[in-house]
């Protein structure tokens, strides 16, 4: 009816609402013009509640006679409908309630007015669909032949009441009824569903503190906080110390929790099934907060197992949107650089015997021309700036190649040695470790704020001289370089002092040259190992930096920390180039990419995500993990990610697909340490619980489901048992391994401080 219609346009545009004011007289073919001539009328008068209107005025009648029977088709698949064509006889319409408790829709006696025209057109329908959430409910009744309409509320107090809150007694019998019908519906429904015992658990414990219904609340979480899954333990133990509405401005986690959406992923017959029950018993809270703080992100095909679903859950904001997934990674490698490689020493001296240089160089040929395939899903060479190589970079690589060339081929056949570096009386507290590259020095930061790096070769550290010594050497003379060193202070040990709380990141740069350290004082520190001085303090974090990493290029470094971003830095700027903002929670840990365009990050929001170096955007999020996540660990091929946290679990994801393919069980506690093989063939993990555990990666990966199905819908299939993926456990005395290294032949060195309990 034209009134009504003209009424509820003036009350959106009096709120502002323009856009919905928009779509309303789209659907309802009404010109701007025709919403001022009806506004003056006294059934739009009353309609608004203005003075000399009331709901019992002509207003107020039209409002139950003229909201035809149009209401009933109105809200698809809504729930009691009754309708009939002969006169006298109402029809009513209940609607999904919302906010402000239950809602119906009142259809008056169906005139001969309402053609069957009007209602195949559904043209009214769009209108129910916006007012619903506008109008109040009012307790409805068909009683044979009339309708009685129990405490109808003055219009305009109608209009206004969307913003009240649910009978807060009724919360507890909202949830269990909920609970029943899920705990009633089919196997294949039961899981998917169960998913939404949390997330509206919380927000329904967070509404009754918020509103300040605290013995309510307090009743509510009692009840029902024993139903959650055991992997929300630490959720809830933080959400029972909210009982006051003050305790939530401060906490940003729960604040977090309010304005993200809580992602579930459900499939299309089960998310029918619930709303269809929801429409059927009017809960109108629920249905709430489903519409404004679930995302049910909805796949066809058929509902996942439990066990399905259990291996995707369990970060704090739900899963990750099947679209987080969609953008396109070039996860391949950059090309290398082509140089000869000349023979050394060792070479010569295999002269002796017939037939060995022969035997070398083809091999030393297939490291150059293995290089020279440019690798299909690798970024263009350009696509990041990255810094060009200096003589001592390639001479670097030269040797790398050559140490390539006596590599241990390793397997399930051919494990690995392990050196463990074990730091005693560590009364410091060991917080971090790192090793070069070429395994010739390791690094401890230390919770009494010292970095201290030690020499593991027979050559000691040795510092530059000084200036006025420096002046007195020949420069142009063949070992400049060993000349410059100051003999007087070598040793095996060199301490840094300059941060002033405990450092819980360390890097070396990949030419050895600096050293990088985050700290609890919010400060990344940038040290010369020609000095050992302090050449930059990066101060972007505001609180503890938890992380930092050097790129596999140098130049580039990665720091993730307390105030939930992860920073890009260049050692020549002091500013961040890029931050990467989207964790719910502490950035706990950061790794580069093998081709230095990606950096991924572990938070304690149980989620890694994925950022593009390029533009900063984040072009992965993978969700499984049930604690802070603590270790990442990228495959050299670039395909594959590794993850371990507090779980205890290790997860194993394919970049290109965005999927979990692997899941590794046998740690008993958190992993601080992943590393693969140099050729990829072996994952080794390192745990709170004492071990080293190596593991098969060629047999995780192989024959990977990757199809576009098991893509679009997350349908993995993970084997029962990663025990046949396990080739080895070795155990510690009493040393939790919180780092774990390759040498560039195979040989696998572990660090980590020896502890008394």
């Amino acid at each position: 009816d034209r009134q009504t219609l003209v009424a509820v346009l003036q009350f959106l545009r009096r709120s502002n609402l323009r856009e919905s004011e928009e779509i309303l007289r789209r659907e309802a073919r009404l010109l701007g013009d025709d919403l001022g001539a009806a506004a003056l009328s006294p059934a739009g008068a009353g309609l608004l509640g203005a003075p000399g209107g009331d709901a019992d005025s002509t207003g107020g009648e039209a409002l139950l006679s003229r909201v035809t029977a149009a209401a009933a088709i109105a809200i698809g698949g809504s729930a009691a409908t009754v309708a009939s064509s002969s006169p006298g006889v109402a029809a009513v319409a209940a609607v999904p309630p919302g906010k402000g408790g239950a809602r119906a829709r009142v259809a008056g006696s169906l005139g001969p007015r309402l053609t069957s025209r009007a209602v195949s057109r559904g043209r009214f329908a769009s209108f129910f669909r916006l007012s619903y959430k506008l109008l109040p409910y009012a307790n409805v009744f068909a009683v044979g032949g009339g309708v009685v309409v129990e405490d109808q509320p003055d219009v305009s107090a109608v209009l206004s009441a969307y913003n009240q809150q649910g009978d807060p007694t009724l919360y507890e019998e909202y949830y269990s009824g909920l609970k029943h019908f899920i705990e009633c519906s089919l196997d294949c429904h039961r899981a998917e569903l169960s998913q939404l015992f949390y997330p509206l658990f919380v927000h329904m414990y967070l509404e009754l503190v918020y509103n300040q219904h605290e013995s309510e609340a307090k009743s509510f979480f009692e009840r029902f906080h024993g139903d959650q899954e055991c992997y929300y333990q630490d959720d809830l133990r933080v959400l029972s110390s909210l009982t006051k509405k003050e305790h939530m401005k401060g906490n940003e986690t729960m604040l977090d929790f309010r304005t993200s959406k809580f992602v579930l992923r459900i499939s299309r017959d089960s998310y029918q099934l619930l709303k269809r029950h929801l429409q059927e018993k009017q809960n109108n809270q629920i249905w709430n907060i489903v519409q404004e703080h679930l995302y049910i992100d909805i796949f066809d095909g058929m509902p996942r197992s439990k066990q399905q679903i259990d291996a995707m859950v369990g970060s704090l904001a739900g899963e990750a949107k099947r679209e987080a997934n969609k953008a396109k990674v070039f996860f391949g490698l950059l090309k290398e650089p082509e140089f000869d490689v000349p023979l050394d020493d060792e070479d010569e001296e295999g002269e002796n015997e017939e037939g060995k240089p022969k035997k070398k160089k083809p091999k030393k040929d297939s490291v150059g021309s293995k290089s020279k395939k440019q690798d299909p899903n690798a970024p263009p060479q350009n696509r990041i700036p990255l810094p060009e190589l200096k003589d001592s970079d390639k001479l670097d690589k030269v040797m790398n190649m050559k140490e390539a060339a006596r590599r241990v081929r390793l397997g399930p056949e051919c494990l690995p040695s392990i050196c463990f570096y074990t730091f005693l009386n560590a009364y410091q507290g060991l917080t971090a470790v790192d090793i070069t590259d070429d395994s010739s020095m390791i690094v401890g930061g230390f919770a009494d704020s010292t970095v201290r790096v030690w020499s593991v070769t027979p050559k000691k550290l040795r510092s530059v001289k000084t200036a006025a010594d420096l002046s007195l050497i020949d420069k142009e003379s063949d070992d400049v370089l060993e000349r410059i060193m100051d003999e007087k202070t070598a040793s095996e040990l060199k301490i840094l002092y300059g941060h002033s709380g405990p450092v819980y990141g360390t890097s070396f740069s990949p030419d050895r040259n600096y050293l990088l350290s985050c700290s609890e004082d919010g400060t990344v520190r940038l040290w010369s190992l020609q000095t050992f001085t302090c050449l930059v303090g990066y101060k972007g974090h505001n609180y503890p930096v938890w992380d930092t990493q050097f790129s596999p290029y140098g130049y580039y470094f990665v720091s993730g920390g307390h105030d939930r971003v992860a920073r890009l830095w260049a050692t020549d700027h002091y500013q961040p180039l890029r931050i990467f903002a989207g964790h719910l929670a502490d950035v706990t840990c950061t790794r580069f990419h093998p081709n230095s365009n990606y950096i991924a990050t572990g938070s304690a929001d149980r989620t890694v995500r994925l950022w593009d170096v390029l533009n900063g955007n984040c072009v992965r999020i993978f969700t499984g993990h049930k604690g802070p996540i603590h270790s990442l660990a990228f495959s050299p091929n670039g395909r594959f990610l590794a993850t371990g946290a507090t779980d205890g679990r290790v997860l194993l994801w394919d970049i290109g697909h965005g999927l979990m393919v692997g899941e590794l069980k046998g740690h008993t506690d958190t992993v601080y340490a992943l590393r693969f093989s140099r050729d990829g063939e072996i994952l080794a993990s390192g745990s709170m619980d004492n071990t080293v555990r190596l593991w098969d990666a060629v047999k995780a990966f192989e024959d990977l489901e990757t199809d576009d199905f098991t893509t679009a819908t997350g349908h993995i299939n993970l084997p029962e048992n990663s025990q046949d993926l396990l080739l080895g456990t070795y155990m510690t005395k009493s040393t939790p391994v919180v780092h774990l290294h390759f040498t560039r032949r195979n040989l696998l060195l572990a660090a980590g401080a020896y502890s008394s309990q």
